[in-house]
Parts: structure tokens; sequence; C-alpha cells
């Protein structure tokens, strides 16, 4: 008996046919000329929107300004300079705020600021100013922060201020000792009225009578619990005031200097 035996037939496979795959890669295609299309397109409107909006404002320009807020250094003529140093202003449309903000925060004293455009040709300006707690180095002034800022003299309005001095990373440092030491004297009945350190680390304190305690580097604490200890038996000859008080060595007493009154 003959058998016939089949041969044995490849499992049917099942894929994309030629006809599906050209359609994926037009598809494809058409995809990616879209992307580039709004590309193009984005960067056209980018690079042509400042004109655009320019040509909305024909010939009107910003002309006029308001200070909101409190402001206790900064008037209308100081915000007039910075405006005029940068020429005529555009319009409401094609003006942009963030340079005139980044050109009124170029004041020394101004911490920063806010600008608004207002219909149809103005500018509300909202100011932030550094406020001195104390004078720094004679001609400039810090914050409570230790931030060190210039200021015209003639628009400070409290005048007592205390006078502290160093290096400009040091003014952190000085204006934490100078709160701890003015406490400490002030519950001696003694008064200070300035506190410096040097580039040496060399610290000295004036009271408010003139005299200054040279402390040197290190501790001063100690040293200025000595002052007040030999401070009420220094002898004064008559005609004589105390210049100062050299308390930078470990002794039980110190060096004083007298000048003529």
């Amino acid at each position: 008996m003959n058998v016939i035996k089949r041969k044995n037939t490849p499992p049917t496979q099942f894929g994309r046919s030629s006809n599906g795959e050209g359609k994926f890669r037009f598809m494809l295609q058409i995809k990616l000329a879209l992307v580039l299309l709004c590309a193009g397109l984005g960067y056209f409107v980018y690079s042509n929107w400042q004109s655009w909006l320019e040509s909305l404002d024909g010939d009107r320009k910003i002309t006029a300004y308001a200070l909101v807020g409190q402001n206790e250094f900064t008037t209308y003529p100081d915000v007039q300079d910075v405006l005029l140093k940068m020429g005529s202003l555009k319009g409401f449309w094609g003006q942009d705020v963030k340079q005139i903000q980044e050109q009124l925060e170029t004041i020394p004293w101004v911490k920063g600021a806010v600008v608004r455009k207002i219909w149809p040709n103005r500018l509300s300006i909202w100011l932030s100013e550094y406020q001195p707690v104390a004078i720094w180095n004679k001609t400039e002034f810090v914050t409570k922060e230790g931030t060190v800022f210039q200021l015209p003299m003639d628009k400070l309005k409290e005048k007592a201020l205390p006078y502290l001095g160093g290096p400009d990373y040091q003014s952190l440092k000085v204006l934490e000792a100078w709160n701890q030491i003015f406490a400490d004297f002030k519950a001696k009945n003694l008064l200070v009225k300035g506190v410096t350190i040097d580039d040496r680390g060399a610290w000295q304190v004036t009271l408010d009578n003139d005299i200054v305690l040279k402390l040197g580097r290190g501790d001063w604490k100690p040293k200025l619990d000595r002052f007040v200890t030999i401070y009420p038996q220094i002898e004064v000859p008559e005609g004589k005031r105390i210049d100062y008080v050299d308390l930078r060595y470990a002794s039980a007493s110190a060096a004083v200097g007298l000048i003529e009154k």
C-alpha cells in the first residue's frame, strides 16, 4: 500500500503589505512636513512679533508715569533721569517694561522694581528700597540683612545711625557685633556709636564721647568686660581727655592714650 506524504508548508506569515508600508511612510512624511511648517511659522511670528506690536502704536509714545507705593528716598526726578537716559520710550504695545525695570534697579538704593503699562501712554512704577540701619565705612550704608549700598547723605532722614565699618563681606558679622555690644553697654549706662573691623580682623569700638577701644583680633567680649571694670578707675589730668584705651593685650590693666581737650 502506497502512502502519499504531504509536503509540509510553512505557516502563513502575517505582516504589512508593501502597499501598507508605502502608506505609513507617506503619513510619516506628512507629519514631519507639518512639524517643520509649524516650527517655521512659529519662528516667523517670534521674529516679527515686536515689530507688529510697535506698528499698532503708530506715533503714540509713553510720555507719563506714576510712582505708586511709599518711597522714602526715590523721587520723581530720580526716575525721570533713568527714563531720559533710555532715550525715547516706545508706545503701549511696543515698549518692553522689563527694560525699564532693569534700568530702575540700577539706582543704588533701589532693591527691586515693578513696572506696568497703563493705556494709552502711562507707566505705573512700584519700587522697593533698601532701608539703612547703619552708616558703613563713612560713605555707604548697610541694611539689617548686611547688604551694603549707596545713598546720598542728603536723602537720609534718620541722622542718628551708628557708624560701622570693615570689608563688605564682613558687614553682617559687624552688624551682629554692634547689636550685642550696644545692648551690653546700654545695660551698663554706657553708649556706643561705632564698631569696626579691619582687614586683619582687628576690632575697634567707639563710644559716644569719641573714646576708641582697641580690641585687636579674637574674642572681644572679655576685653570689653575688662574695660567696664577699669573705666571708672582711670584718672585723667586736668585739661586732658581720653583718646583711646588699648585692650589688645591680656592683662589686668590697659594702655590709655590722652589728648588735649
